[in-house]
């Protein structure tokens, strides 16, 4: 394997060794150690960068399942590289502001660091993956450490809550990539995602009659996991999770794989107007519906919660302009759309990441998030306010930060897409640039709250359950780093431009290099006067809050009633579906499995034609089979009449020993003595069972009762009796007999062929049936220990 297959999978092997440190932990914490992996792991990456910016591409495969397509490959190009330093990166922070975050004496920190590294390890596998089944495969591993993260509290039901809606939601999102991703592979014959999209610039598959459905399919993937509305109820309770997971995979990675998704298959449907619309439509929803309920959010996650809804709508939006751009084939619109959709990428994981790790210092040290009760803390926590001012002025767009240059763009990309003619003001089309520049002035707003309202004010230390105080040095290192990116990269955005930016959008759509130019001023250029309406507008609205916020009252919030409403009846429904078949009855479930096999291997018989009856190599009937048959028979129904268990054990012995000849007279005494062991053993353990049961109680059973029964018991003979004939008559291949004849003895050095073949050829089966057999028989014993040494007890 390459160093890259070790990259991806480095995390998920690390986690073996987490269990190490238990030995260690009085005296060091355990993220010392984890903190190591994804370091050097970001290193790594970053000597990579020349290769990637240089348009060469890293491309490593290992066969896995070369019959169906589907191979272990990695694939570092441009976007690979600007998502892999973020998660790892962002990761080592996040690991960082951990240690300090989480008490190992009161946290269970060694599950915390696996559930962490399973993360890292899937999202990596997301970003690097050049397989879409192997791509999917990680895809739903994030789903599942995601739900171990969130719930990471589980002995809170808000925690729980917000684990399980988040797994729902996501894994729906996630069955339903799997069918775009196998409906793709029905229209380009690939797995590979290089392989589909050289195929598709060569032949286009939009007039394919499964092209939308794959589409569509692919996007709910995307939409789910990036939490795009209406799919969005999940990340407001997400927050319930620690706020070391919050920062992590809520601003920099979990809710990224569908902005990566979305952009990696972006050639692949980009030349539909549908995929252009219903991504710019949605993004945009998504950014002004965040903005505006975030304003109402009186809980400081749940505020950045929102904020993260409408910054990713936002991205969401300018991958689909920049379709538009591909679409009606405009270099301009979709270079900047995609550029401002990258190069946001990169400035909301630094200041989301940041307030995010503010916020749980304001938690830690104040024992609340509510803003209701915070105020006056500048001056108690005057470098935790500096965190959140420079994190809050980037995201609300005001210069000279980093979330100012990509507003800029932003604006810039919205207003280039009405040079179209399908974005003009004669058509409705020209709602998009004011609804990006009125979700804008919202998001300033809820920045403003969220710096302004917590740190200035009245200081409110009776409705505080902690005296507050200045974080400790190790809990504001990660934050600190975090915005002097912030300001790094909106003073010298040419250290990104073209060394991370412009490779990842050579990614994307393909073509030479971009020389990418990031400027704060363009001049007197429409954006600039946005930026101004934004800040007046949003001052006045932020100033006046009080007054106009009672419109929240009225508006009704439906989507998580919703979302309650269906998983409550669907969870009633299949209550009383299992109630009704969960009888307890061990007859009922028999006849529920005997009706299905009967049914669906009697439909699998007519479908495919297989009553196929050939006599012609049947062996004749000597008088020993016919004999043995008949006491077969009578054995059998005999024992439907006996009236005593020890009859009826007497009987089922009768029919197994009786089958035991049958091996004698077809010549396989192995087979012979093994099944008379087995039914002596079955006889000794049936009669000593019984003998502790009590007495049978013979209910009288109606007739339509024995009748149905019956008739399940004819049919499943009767269906197997065809199987077995049909089988052997139809022979689609050469009998692998003969290869045991040959090689028995030249190969194995054994003359026994049945003992060759449990012990030789098939000597993996043997000792894995040989290990369940141990496995059962040590359960067994300490069952019975357990029961014993109860029994003890209670004498005592």
């Amino acid at each position: 394997m390459s160093i890259l297959h070790w990259a991806v999978l480095a995390p998920f092997l690390y986690t073996l060794l987490i269990p190490i440190t238990f030995i260690f932990r009085k005296k060091i914490h355990t993220g010392w150690f984890v903190l190591l992996l994804p370091l050097l792991l970001f290193i790594y990456f970053c000597r990579n960068i020349g290769t990637t910016s240089n348009l060469h591409t890293k491309v490593e495969s290992i066969p896995w399942i070369p019959s169906l397509g589907i191979d272990f490959a990695v694939k570092l190009d441009g976007l690979g590289m600007l998502f892999a330093l973020l998660i790892t990166g962002i990761g080592s922070l996040v690991i960082l502001y951990s240690i300090y975050y989480l008490d190992k004496n009161k946290e269970k920190v060694n599950h915390f660091y696996v559930y962490l590294l399973l993360f890292m390890g899937a999202m990596l596998g997301v970003v690097l993956s050049d397989n879409l089944i192997v791509l999917y495969m990680f895809w739903e591993i994030t789903s599942i450490s995601s739900f171990l993260l969130i719930g990471f509290w589980n002995n809170r039901s808000n925690s729980r809550y917000g684990a399980i809606k988040s797994m729902v939601v996501t894994v729906f999102g996630g069955l339903s990539l799997l069918a775009g991703i196998v409906l793709l592979y029905l229209m380009t014959g690939s797995f590979t995602i290089s392989e589909i999209i050289t195929s598709v610039q060569q032949e286009s598959i939009m007039s394919h009659p499964l092209f939308i459905l794959g589409m569509i399919c692919i996007l709910l993937g995307a939409f789910t996991k990036s939490a795009q509305f209406p799919f969005h109820i999940w990340l407001p309770d997400a927050m319930e999770a620690p706020t070391p997971v919050s920062s992590y995979l809520h601003s920099a990675t979990m809710v990224k794989a569908g902005i990566y998704l979305v952009a990696r298959l972006s050639p692949v449907f980009a030349v539909s107007g549908y995929w252009l619309w219903i991504v710019s439509l949605v993004g945009i929803v998504t950014l002004i519906y965040g903005s505006f309920m975030a304003i109402k959010q009186v809980d400081l996650k749940g505020l950045l919660a929102y904020s993260t809804i409408s910054q990713l709508g936002m991205i969401m939006s300018l991958l689909g302009i920049g379709a538009a751009g591909v679409h009606y084939d405009n270099e301009s619109v979709y270079y900047i759309a995609t550029a401002a959709a990258v190069f946001h990428l990169v400035n909301h994981a630094t200041f989301k990441g940041s307030l995010f790790m503010m916020v749980g210092i304001v938690d830690h040290e104040t024992g609340t998030r509510d803003i209701r009760r915070l105020g006056g803390l500048m001056k108690i926590m005057p470098i935790t306010f500096a965190i959140a001012l420079v994190g809050s002025m980037s995201m609300a767009g005001i210069p000279p930060f980093n979330g100012f240059l990509s507003k800029e763009m932003f604006f810039a990309s919205m207003l280039n897409i009405l040079d179209f003619q399908m974005f003009n003001l004669d058509t409705w089309g020209v709602l998009l640039p004011v609804i990006a520049w009125v979700g804008s002035i919202f998001t300033f707003v809820y920045s403003m709250i969220l710096v302004f309202k917590t740190f200035t004010g009245k200081y409110q230390p009776e409705k505080l359950s902690t005296k507050p105080h200045e974080a400790p040095m190790g809990m504001l290192i990660s934050p600190i780093i975090l915005v002097s990116l912030v300001v790094i990269f909106g003073l010298f955005p040419g250290l990104l431009s073209n060394t991370i930016l412009s490779p990842a959008i050579t990614s994307i759509y393909g073509g030479g290099v971009y020389d990418l130019h990031i400027y704060h001023w363009h001049g007197f250029e429409p954006e600039l006067f946005m930026t101004i309406g934004v800040i007046v507008l949003g001052i006045i609205l932020y100033l006046t809050v009080g007054k106009w916020s009672v419109i929240y009252q009225a508006i009704p919030v439906i989507w998580n009633r919703i979302y309650d409403w269906l998983f409550g009846e669907t969870e009633n429904g299949f209550n009383k579906l299992t109630n009704r078949y969960m009888t307890g009855s061990l007859r009922t479930y028999l006849i529920y499995i005997f009706s299905f096999f009967i049914l669906i291997l009697s439909y699998t018989l007519f479908a495919k034609d297989g009553f196929t009856i050939d006599t012609s190599r049947l062996a004749p009937i000597g008088g020993y089979e016919v004999v043995l048959s008949l006491v077969l028979v009578i054995s059998t129904i005999a024992i439907l009449f006996a009236k005593s268990r020890l009859t009826s054990i007497i009987l089922l012995g009768a029919v197994g020993y009786t089958v035991s000849l049958f091996y004698v007279v077809f010549r396989a005494p192995d087979l012979a003595l093994t099944q008379l062991v087995i039914e002596t053993v079955s006889v000794a353990l049936f009669l000593l069972c019984f003998y502790h049961l009590p007495r049978n109680a013979r209910k009288k059973e109606s007739i339509p009762f024995k009748l149905s029964n019956a008739i399940i018991s004819v049919l499943v003979g009767l269906v197997v009796m065809v199987i077995a004939i049909a089988s052997y008559s139809t022979k689609l291949f050469d009998s692998i007999s003969q290869f045991y004849v040959e090689n028995t003895y030249t190969k194995a050095a054994g003359e026994n062929m049945v003992n060759v073949i449990l012990v030789d050829f098939r000597g993996f089966d043997t000792l894995f049936e040989i290990t369940v057999l141990a496995i059962a028989a040590i359960g067994i014993y300490s069952m019975i220990t357990l029961r014993m040494g109860g029994k003890k007890n209670e004498n005592k």
